[in-house]
């Protein structure tokens, strides 16, 4: 293996949390036994990855827009096809976010999974792989199979742990996502069979016809807007959130619908920009859609995780916006809002799981009056609702604001359209902590409800903290894809105006 950095530490992080399964398959006894190692063995496992990570980030080249810790292995040299890693400015945050929720989906499935517990950490730690795997990948081949071998782990957390119609909620998103990813596979099939490679920094800078890139564009669309998930195909997200165990709706939403936003980065943007330009006003559109009808929808919610799952679908919503605006304040708005969003809807899921695991229901209707039992629990839940609104000083809100100055610049009514999200994620978020917290204690089993615990607190601090982070001082994670974005919006301005000066000459 061949790597330019001398130390493999991104083969490090995306194979060790195989190790610890392999450790785990050792485990033997009881079943109390098995459980309590599995859970240890699990976390310790995540949390030494999560410090792999941070070397990788502190020893990462903001200035430098390219690849880098790169890696190469031959695989299927015949083909051009190789073992190839790398990270850039925009995948080296998302490496981090994967590696920072692992360890707290393993927290917070400590006392609420009883169950085949080395399976759900197996389950845990494969998902972990597959996560880092997908967005490290500097080859196109091995992507796509990190990219669909999500999809097993992800569907045994929902099939085997999930709730009363788990069974259909993991067929729905396993067959929703695996249908749109055929179609990215014949894709990738006719970029390689264009360019004779399938490396992702090969093909970013090689130029495939406009009719081709149109259909190019329309297979990746149906494969990265079921991930994302864009209007009209996410109804597969409110189901899988509803049915799947709290860890599981925490890096689905943290992590799993980055993969759409970040496919469209990685590929859509910097290989098809005359189609990425021409299907634009559709993106638009699909966005607004999603801003506005999903949050509607989410007012109209009795489940607490199918309100917090459609607001999801309107933060996306957003991300798409910013993406398609092909501006330096869009894109980086909407890797913000990402990355914000992989913080603080992990949080609001986390919250829900909370009141679930004490009185195991998540109808709203069911609570009320818990700031007075629960005052600790009351705080948290506040102020991940106010940063999810937008509030100023929180990640909510640096992430929405730069999208819609993105968006200002291409087109006002966009802009004005996408900032309706902000008024109408405010009333849905504050009618939700309004009739949870608020009111009079009227049930038995409310009166007796415990606050948080120490684990419980553990779990909510660093996510606060990244949360106030972000919000207060944007600058020290835009640093890290200024130069990314930058490159990728002059290779973009120059392909279009090539295609235009083109145009212009041709008789």
């Amino acid at each position: 293996m061949t790597n330019a950095a001398g130390f493999p530490i991104l083969s490090l992080l995306t194979w060790l949390p195989l190790v610890g399964c392999l450790v785990l398959m050792t485990i033997r006894g009881e079943e109390e036994v098995v459980a309590r190692n599995a859970r240890w063995t699990a976390l310790w496992t995540s949390i030494i990855i999560f410090a792999i990570s941070l070397k990788l980030w502190w020893d990462f080249d903001p200035a430098n827009p390219g690849f880098q810790f790169n890696e190469s292995l031959e695989w299927l040299p015949q083909f051009k096809v190789g073992y190839k890693m790398g990270v850039d400015g925009i995948s080296v945050l998302f490496v981090l976010l994967s590696t920072a929720l692992t360890p707290i989906c393993i927290l917070a499935s400590w006392e609420s999974v009883r169950t085949r517990v080395r399976e759900y950490m197996i389950a845990f730690l494969v998902l972990e792989t597959m996560m880092i795997g997908a967005f490290a990948a500097t080859d196109f081949i091995v992507f796509y199979m990190f990219f669909e071998g999500l999809l097993i782990p992800m569907y045994l957390i929902i099939g085997i742990w999930g709730g009363p119609r788990r069974v259909y909620a993991s067929f729905k998103f396993f067959l929703y996502t695996l249908a749109g990813s055929v179609l990215m596979l014949l894709a990738l099939l006719a970029m390689w069979f264009q360019a004779g490679t399938t490396d992702i920094a090969v093909l970013m800078h090689t130029s495939f016809s406009p009719q081709m890139q149109t259909w190019l564009f329309i297979a990746f669309l149906a494969s990265f807007a079921v991930k994302v998930p864009m209007w009209p195909v996410h109804t597969w997200l409110p189901d899988a959130h509803v049915e799947a165990p709290t860890a599981g709706s925490v890096i689905l939403a943290g992590v799993l619908l980055k993969m759409g936003g970040y496919g469209f980065l990685r590929f859509s943007l910097p290989m098809l920009p005359q189609a990425s330009q021409s299907f634009a006003p559709l993106m638009f559109t699909l966005g607004v859609v999603a801003v506005i009808y999903t949050s509607l929808v989410a007012i109209a919610q009795t489940d607490m995780k199918k309100l917090i799952a459609y607001s999801s679908v309107a933060h996306m919503g957003l991300v798409v916006i910013g993406t398609f605006t092909f501006n330096i304040q869009g894109i980086e708005g909407a890797i913000l809002q990402m990355l914000s969003h992989g913080i603080v809807s992990a949080a609001l899921f986390l919250c829900v799981g909370v009141v679930y695991d004490r009185i195991h229901t998540r109808e709203i209707a069911r609570y009320g009056g818990l700031g007075d039992r629960m005052p600790g629990y009351a705080f948290v839940f506040l102020f991940f609702t106010m940063a999810s609104m937008g509030l100023p000083g929180t990640s909510g809100f640096i992430g929405e604001f730069m999208v819609l100055v993105g968006a200002f610049k291409v087109n006002f009514w966009v802009s004005l359209l996408g900032s309706t999200g902000m008024i109408l994620g405010a009333a849905y978020a504050l009618w939700l902590y309004r009739r949870i917290i608020f009111g009079s204690i009227t049930r038995d089993d409310l009166r007796s409800i415990l606050d948080l615990s120490p684990r419980e607190v553990a779990i909510f601090v660093p996510l606060v903290f990244l949360t106030v982070w972000m919000g207060v001082y944007p600058s020290s994670f835009t640093q890290f894809f200024d130069a990314s974005v930058g490159a990728m919006v002059d290779h973009h301005v120059a392909a279009i105006a090539s295609t235009t000066k083109l145009a212009g000459i041709a008789p």
